[in-house]
């Protein structure tokens, strides 16, 4: 039986989607179809935004994608080192949330401390983040 994903490619340690993997040990051969394009728009602003953290109480994050924008600005901008040094410590002392734990997991590896990560839908965090 042939199977359509509809939905991003991705690739687990062995080169493979994990879908189309799972699913042909069950016999079904599934075809891959990217159903949406993505473009960041104001990553200029955002990165701006990035550099002042005194302006803000903290940050939310609602998707991989938003860590996404975070490195974009890092790399573009050649602000690596300014974040590692001084940025990444002022925005830690502010509240960082998270929808779920593969976002916290890659907040995370930017060097944020996350919190919220358990409520696993924007409904529940932002009563989280209003307790």
């Amino acid at each position: 039986m042939k199977v359509l994903l509809l939905k991003d490619p991705k690739e687990d340690d062995c080169g493979q989607d994990p879908y189309i993997r799972e699913l042909g040990l069950y016999g079904l051969e599934a075809t891959l179809i990217p159903v949406l394009s993505f473009e960041f728009l104001s990553l200029s602003s955002f990165s701006e935004k990035l550099s002042h953290p005194e302006g803000y109480g903290g940050l939310i994050f609602t998707s991989p994608r938003a860590v996404e924008a975070v490195e974009l600005c890092l790399e573009k901008d050649n602000k690596t080192e300014v974040w590692k040094h001084s940025l990444k410590e002022k925005w830690n002392a502010k509240s960082v949330y998270v929808v779920g734990s593969a976002t916290s997991s890659l907040v995370n590896k930017i060097g944020l401390d996350t919190e919220g990560e358990s409520c696993g839908n924007a409904e529940k965090l932002a009563e989280y983040i209003c307790s």
